[in-house]
C-alpha cells in the first residue's frame, strides 16, 4: 500500500542530499579546483552532519536496514538517512512506496557553493556542475523531473546554460529570488532569456535557499542566549525568520508583473516553492493597489493588459507549508494557485504532509475538484504536461 491516497499525487518539491565532492565531480576540470566541497556548509548546518553523510553512504546495499526504511518511508528516516536520499535506484523504489506519479528534484546545499559567487566563471562552471550533477541522479526515471539551476548575471552565457540544461535533460530551472549583477530579473537585457525558457516550455522556480531566507542577524541580538535552529545547527531558519522568509521573492514576483515581463511572456510559468503560501493573497491585492495607484505617473503600468493579480493566477504556482490552512487560502484566493509538495526528504515536510493538508480540506468541506487542482492539475500547469 502507497502512503498516497489518491491514484495521481504530483509533488512539487523534493531532494537529493549531497554527498562531499557530488558536485566537484560533475565539474569541468578547469573549475573543479574553484569548487569547494560541502564541508564548509555542513559546519553550519547541525550537528553530526558529516557523520550523517558517511552512514547515509554506507546504508544503501545494506538490506536489512534499507527494508526498515521501507515499511513507512515518509514518516523513517530524513535526511541522508533516507531511502533514496542519495541513490537513484533507492530514489525509484520510494517513489514507488510514496506512490506519487511525478516529482521535482532540487539540490540541498551546492547552491550555495557557487551560485552567489563573485566569479563568473565558478557561478556559470558551477551551474554546469549542479545541472550534471540533478540530471545524473534524476535520468533514469521520468517520474523524476532534476531541476537544473539558471544565472542571471550575463544573459548571453544565460543562454548558454539553458540550452545545455535542456540538452541534459533538466525538466524545471531554478533561478535565485535575488537581484543578478546589479540587474533585475525583469531587466530589458533578459527578455531574450526569457523568451528561450517560455519557447523551451520548461518552468522557473524559486525555492528556500536560492536568496534572502532570514531577517538580520541584528533582530536576534535581544540580550539573551540565541536558540539553535530546528537541527541543532546556527545557519538555519528561526521562528522570527518564518514570518519574512517569502519577503524577497515577493519582490521578485511584484518586479516581474508590474514591469511587464509575464505581459510580455505569457506561456513563461513560475513556481513558488517552499516559502509557504499565506502571503499570496495579500500580494495579490496589494499589486492591484499599486498598479491602480501608480498608474498616472508609471507609463509601463498602462501597458499591462490584464490586473496584475491575474498574472499571478495565469502564470505563478506555490507550494504551502504543512500546516497551513490551505482550504482557506483557496477560499480567498483561487484554488488555481497551490499545488502540493511533500519535500522529501527534508524533516521540514514532516511525517504526513499529506494527513495535513487534508485536515484543511476536510475542516472546510473543500470538493474533490479542489483537491484535483492541488494534488495533479497545478503541477501539470506548472510543467506544461
Amino acid at each position: 500500500m502507497t502512503y498516497a491516497h489518491r491514484p495521481a499525487i504530483f509533488d512539487a518539491d523534493s531532494h537529493v542530499m549531497e554527498g562531499l565532492d557530488w558536485l566537484r565531480d560533475h565539474a569541468d576540470p578547469k573549475v573543479r579546483d574553484l569548487l569547494p566541497d560541502l564541508s564548509g556548509l555542513l559546519d553550519k548546518a547541525g550537528a553530526g552532519a558529516g557523520q550523517a553523510i558517511q552512514g547515509g553512504e554506507a546504508r544503501i546495499g545494506d538490506p536489512e536496514r534499507t527494508a526498515a526504511l521501507e515499511e513507512d518511508v515518509i514518516a523513517s528516516a530524513k535526511g541522508w538517512g533516507a531511502l533514496g536520499a542519495m541513490d537513484p535506484g533507492e530514489r525509484s523504489r520510494a517513489l514507488d512506496l510514496l506512490g506519487f506519479t511525478s516529482q521535482l528534484v532540487f539540490s540541498t546545499f551546492s547552491l550555495g557553493l557557487f551560485a552567489f559567487a563573485d566569479d563568473l566563471d565558478v557561478v556559470y562552471g558551477g551551474t554546469r556542475a549542479h545541472n550534471r550533477m540533478m540530471a545524473e541522479f534524476c535520468g533514469g526515471d521520468p517520474r523524476l523531473v532534476g531541476v537544473g539551476f539558471l544565472p542571471l548575471h550575463d544573459p548571453d552565457r544565460s543562454l548558454l546554460a539553458l540550452e545545455e540544461a535542456l540538452e541534459m535533460g533538466c525538466g524545471a530551472l531554478w533561478v535565485t529570488h535575488a537581484t543578478s549583477a546589479g540587474r533585475s530579473p525583469a531587466h530589458i537585457e533578459n527578455d531574450p532569456v526569457w523568451a528561450a525558457v517560455q519557447d523551451a516550455g520548461v518552468p522557473i522556480v524559486m525555492h528556500i535557499g536560492g536568496g534572502r531566507n532570514t531577517i538580520s542577524k541584528a533582530w536576534h541580538r535581544n540580550g539573551r542566549p540565541r536558540p539553535v535552529d530546528l537541527h541543532g545547527g546556527g545557519e538555519n531558519l528561526r521562528a522570527k525568520d518564518l514570518p519574512s522568509v517569502h519577503h524577497a521573492a515577493e519582490t521578485w514576483l511584484t518586479a516581474m508583473v508590474l514591469d511587464g515581463v509575464f505581459e510580455r511572456f505569457p506561456g513563461l510559468r513560475c513556481g513558488v516553492i517552499e516559502m509557504g503560501a499565506s502571503w499570496v493573497p495579500s500580494l495579490m491585492r496589494r499589486l492591484d493597489h499599486a498598479a491602480r495607484s501608480f498608474r498616472r505617473t508609471e507609463e509601463m503600468l498602462g501597458e499591462l493588459t490584464l490586473l496584475p493579480s491575474e498574472y499571478l493566477r495565469r502564470q505563478v504556482r506555490v507550494t504551502p507549508f504543512p500546516g497551513e490552512d490551505v482550504a482557506d487560502l483557496v477560499a480567498i484566493s483561487a484554488p488555481e494557485l497551490y499545488l502540493f509538495s511533500s519535500d522529501y526528504p527534508h524533516p521540514e515536510g514532516t511525517k504526513d504532509p499529506i494527513g495535513r493538508f487534508e485536515r484543511s480540506f476536510d475542516e472546510h468541506g473543500c470538493d474533490d475538484d479542489v483537491r484535483q487542482l492541488f494534488y495533479e492539475d497545478n503541477y501539470r500547469t506548472l510543467l506544461g504536461v
